[in-house]
């Protein structure tokens, strides 16, 4: 059954459609001025903004689809799978990793090797790694993406488009990805900024109102009927404690294929895991495009913590009240359909109720938020992929003198490739968002977490051993796929975590350490803590009155106690939706008391605005 469009809903959607290409071709003359306007906006927004556009980025219907099918299976306990990417590595950049990352004023993350390693052979092979590894993971992505939109799609709109090869949701999908680029295209980092206000202001009052229809339309005592006994509560256990066999059976295959019968252990791992991914930094991405186009490194800060808040919350509203109209009216339709062996994808679960359950208006804004939802998580890798390929490819080693002008037309093609390439994997590559989801969480990013963690940390890692570890991590995370297609995709994060450590350990001890000029304008420019000493003691020589960082500690607990904060930040909503109060009220106060702790441990110890440190900060 498809959902049959009112006209004032189509509406809307062509009316959000039209405005989001107008306002990128509005916004065309000032992003085309050079790559620092067209990928980053000048730095000239403020924070909250740039907070604003981050928490919208991920916002994303792929995402959001995939999470609603885990929160109807695993219940309030599901809050702790977002782990998986880790969602709290934001509590790391907000808590210092943003401010050393801004501090580099450099385009993006491939860029800033060159703060660490310098410009030597080393420091190249490194560049080279980071910009490998973003074309992958922004690739990745983008199937990802395509995928979800697809899905999304084939449900809502009434017509089937289905053209030779292609399906109908893939046909979908393309031509939603063809509007997302043409306003990219034209207004480059404004138009991503701008769609992701946008998105956030419509998704804000579509969560509101499909949470109020949910608190309206499921009773705490229908819900009861059709969940399992522990379904409402956030406790762990080393096994899941939830067993679907009298209501909706095969939910216990799923979670067996999911591979979360050990819930309590595979939450440790992700715990474990996303500590590392964390302490290692963003990946090569939007979220580093949105710490480096801020202002200053307090603004970096400030930016991670804002984007925590407008994301989850909203967002949380949204998918409990998806899941739970889900759960109580149609797992009936879900038990016929595989009693009469029929599949039935979990992932639809989403478009199915908003399909059911919103009325004439809203549906076209709903919509349109979601489009928007898609479009800003889209065309936010999109851009940043690209900035890869100009700034750190065609600009380093092509055309280094070239007008700025030919670097902004270079982008274009740059953003256009990697659609067509998004299309081409999406189309015929993956299957399942959980599938894609999982390899770049355990796999990819396996590869990712050794030499990220070193370079931060250990002053004798070299740009040499950062190469060996981030290639080797790269086909470690794909080999096992190419070779054993069927595998469990966490199985290769000890793969691809074991070769790359022992990589770039390996090749760094067999290389020479980057010079002390290197180091010693990295320590002063960035001050990160670890096991820096040897260079602390150069510099003081020169510097008596440089001051080491020893906010180890302080750091450590602000990222403990902002894991816990973040998690209610989604719990509060799930408990405020299943009107559950004991949650509800014991995830405030925890809330309350998070916040008050970090008040005066993180916010008040944050430094000023300026650029630099001066050698007694």
């Amino acid at each position: 059954m498809k959902l049959q469009l009112h006209t004032v809903d189509i509406l809307i959607i062509a009316g959000y459609l039209f405005t989001v290409i107008a306002l990128g071709w509005f916004l065309s003359k000032r992003a085309s001025k050079d790559l620092s306007a067209y990928f980053l906006g000048g730095r000239s927004l403020p924070w909250y903004v740039i907070g604003t556009s981050h928490g919208a980025s991920g916002f994303d219907i792929t995402g959001t689809m995939w999470f609603v099918a885990m929160l109807f299976t695993y219940g309030v306990k599901a809050a702790f799978i977002p782990w998986i990417w880790p969602l709290f590595d934001r509590v790391f950049r907000q808590v210092y990793l943003g401010p050393w990352i801004r501090r580099s004023n450099v385009l993006t993350g491939a860029e800033w090797m060159k703060t660490r390693f310098g410009t030597g052979t080393g420091g190249n092979l490194s560049h080279i790694s980071v910009v490998l590894y973003a074309l992958v993971a922004t690739v990745g992505f983008l199937g990802y993406a395509f995928i979800g939109i697809g899905k999304f799609a084939e449900v809502f709109f009434p017509w089937d488009l289905a053209l030779g090869p292609l399906s109908s949701a893939d046909v979908y999908a393309i031509l939603i990805l063809a509007v997302t680029t043409v306003y990219l295209l034209l207004g480059g980092w404004y138009s991503v900024v701008l769609t992701d206000l946008i998105q956030f202001a419509l998704l804000t009052v579509a969560s509101v109102c499909i949470a109020a229809v949910a608190i309206d339309k499921v009773t705490p005592d229908a819900l009861a009927k059709v969940v399992p006994e522990g379904w409402n509560q956030l406790r762990l256990s080393a096994r899941l404690d939830l067993d679907w066999s009298n209501l909706i059976a095969q939910l216990n295959d799923k979670i067996a294929n999911d591979g979360y019968s050990l819930f309590g252990v595979i939450i440790m791992m992700m715990l474990l895991k996303g500590l590392l991914v964390s302490m290692a930094g963003p990946t090569p991405g939007y979220g580093m495009q949105h710490v480096l186009s801020t202002r200053n490194p307090r603004e970096a800060a400030l930016e991670n913590w804002w984007m925590s808040i407008v994301q989850l919350i909203p967002r949380f509203l949204m998918i409990t009240g998806i899941a739970i109209l889900g759960l109580v009216y149609f797992s009936p339709q879900v038990n016929e359909m595989l009693a009469a062996g029929e599949s039935f994808d979990f992932e639809k679960i989403l478009p199915m109720v908003i399909r059911d359950f919103v009325p004439v208006g809203l549906v076209g804004v709903l919509l349109a938020g979601l489009l928007a939802a898609f479009m800003s998580t889209f065309d936010s890798t999109v851009n940043a992929g690209a900035a890869y390929i100009v700034n750190d490819i065609y600009k380093r080693y092509i055309k280094p003198d070239a007008p700025a002008k030919r670097y902004v037309y270079f982008g274009y093609f740059s953003s256009i490739f990697l659609v067509l390439l998004a299309i081409l994997i999406g189309v015929f590559k993956i299957e399942s968002i959980h599938d894609i989801t999982t390899w770049i969480t355990f796999g990819l990013y396996g590869g990712y977490v050794a030499p990220n963690i070193l370079k931060w940390h250990w002053w004798r890692f070299n740009g040499y051993g950062y190469f060996a570890g981030m290639i080797g991590g790269i086909i470690a995370s794909l080999a096992p796929l190419l070779i054993w297609p069927d595998m469990n995709k966490m199985y290769v994060l000890p793969f691809s975590l074991f070769v790359s450590t022992l990589a770039s350990i390996i090749v760094c001890l067999l290389t020479k350490p980057e010079s002390d000029d290197v180091l010693e304008s990295f320590y002063r420019t960035v001050r990160p803590w670890g096991y820096w000493r040897p260079v602390y003691q150069k510099l003081l020589q020169k510097s008596p009155n440089l001051r080491a960082n020893t906010n180890f500690t302080r750091d450590a607990l602000n990222v403990a106690i902002g894991i816990v904060w973040q998690l209610m930040l989604m719990v509060v909503p799930i408990g405020i939706v299943i009107r559950n109060k004991p949650l509800l009220w014991i995830s405030l106060a925890v809330l309350a008391v998070t916040s008050a702790i970090m008040k005066y441990t993180w916010y008040e110890t944050l430094g000023p605005g300026d650029m630099t440190l001066t050698d007694d900060e």
